[in-house]
């Protein structure tokens, strides 16, 4: 007879495939809805026993009778009490924080199944949390009510809000929701990264307002800084305002207006940095920029590329390399010779290896030798789990270039 699941769990069962049963034993905490055998009768967002098509007990998991991504593992065992475990893993993650982060007041507190708390993203920014949800269980009012109250106790912002982003409701088969404050009067402040400091507005721009994976990066970025530098798809400034310091001049280039906007604030919120220094913000196509400035013989001592992901799903990857090929390239011949390149993928899709290739491909296509400085990824407040490589993502190459 197959084995009994722990009798104090009590929650309904969900069946999965071999394949899915094989996927949790070697460590990952997804099963997709193609291998999902039964799930009669379990409510969206449901806890849930996970059990092989014998009926062996696997672990508890969180259920979304919508996503792709059926069940989310979150133990191994038994979980008698989820509020508790909620609880101690929002402590736990922010001791890792207290543990890795430095040299910044903005940081992500929370990241997910990273954090072993799947579908829950909450990011820092000096006194106030943004809260991100995505899934179905995440969503409860219940699980809402514990996630807030913790964070709340334990780091006492002046304010939380919460940052929507419809396309995952409507994904997740949630009910619109607005963007607001969950608690506080102010939804903007000004936060520091490695003594530069930045406007932020948790109700506006990209993500969860600012591109807190790439902190490290903008300081290893900087050791190398020198010259005339280009930061192309520079959104708010992270990259060129961390540049600014060692560079005679920095131009940033972006298709967002009210993204540059906020990255000339920041410049002045700076004025140690950009002092006697030329800031320039662009508005325009990178792709198209890059090419013109090009074909000009335009020439710089560092170019950053960091554009958003080309890759959101597997059937876009051709295409994504395409794209990061041609950018590369173009970098490349505007570089002098010794001049620094800083080329990034947030694109899970496009791996390391992937990236590597494309870089040297363009490399070789305009006659130039790429000596790898650092091969680097997210920064280490978004951990990386390695039996979930989807948690590892980020790409920063920073390179030496020579004709």
């Amino acid at each position: 007879m197959p084995p009994k699941p722990p009798a104090t769990l009590g929650i309904p069962a969900v069946q999965v495939s071999r394949r899915g049963a094989s996927r949790l034993k070697d460590g990952h905490v997804w099963v997709y809805r193609s291998d999902v055998v039964s799930a009669d009768g379990v409510d969206p967002g449901a806890l849930v026993r996970v059990t092989d098509e014998r009926g062996k007990f696997l672990g508890t998991a969180f259920y979304s009778s919508a996503s792709q991504i059926a069940i989310r593992l979150i133990s191994p065992g038994a979980v008698p009490d989820l509020a508790g475990l909620l609880r101690a893993r929002i402590q736990a993650a922010i001791a890792y924080r207290e543990r890795v982060v430095k040299d910044t007041d903005a940081y992500r507190v929370v990241f997910s199944e990273a954090d072993f708390l799947p579908g829950l993203i909450v990011d820092r920014y000096n006194d106030l949390l943004s809260l991100q949800i995505l899934t179905q269980a995440m969503d409860a009012e219940p699980m809402r009510e514990i996630a807030v109250s913790e964070l709340r106790e334990r780091l006492q912002p002046a304010a939380i809000a919460e940052r929507v982003e419809p396309r995952v409701r409507e994904l997740e088969q949630l009910a619109p929701r607005a963007s607001g404050l969950i608690q506080g009067e102010t939804s903007s402040t000004v936060f520091t990264m490695n003594g530069v400091r930045f406007h932020y507005s948790a109700l506006e721009g990209q993500k969860t307002g600012a591109f807190l994976d790439q902190r490290e990066n903008y300081a290893a970025a900087a050791r190398y800084a020198r010259g005339e530098a280009l930061d192309v798809f520079c959104y708010q400034g992270g990259f060129a305002l961390h540049l600014a310091a060692q560079c005679s001049n920095v131009t940033g280039v972006d298709s967002s207006r009210p993204a540059l906007e906020v990255a000339d604030r920041n410049a002045a919120l700076n004025p140690g940095l950009t002092q006697g220094r030329e800031m320039e913000w662009i508005e325009a196509n990178a792709f198209d920029l890059l090419r013109d400035y090009a074909d000009a013989g335009r020439q710089y001592d560092m170019i950053v590329l960091d554009p958003p992901a080309f890759a959101k799903s597997k059937q876009h990857l051709e295409t994504a390399l395409r794209g990061y090929k041609e950018l590369n390239l173009r970098a490349l011949k505007m570089l002098r010779p010794g001049g620094i390149l800083v080329s990034c993928s947030c694109s899970y899709h496009v791996s390391s290896a992937d990236f590597l290739e494309v870089v040297a491909q363009a490399g070789r296509d305009v006659h130039r030798n790429i000596r790898v400085i650092e091969h680097r990824t997210q920064a280490k407040d978004h951990p990386i789990l390695l039996n979930v490589p989807e948690t590892r993502y980020l790409k920063c190459l920073i390179s030496c270039v020579s004709y």
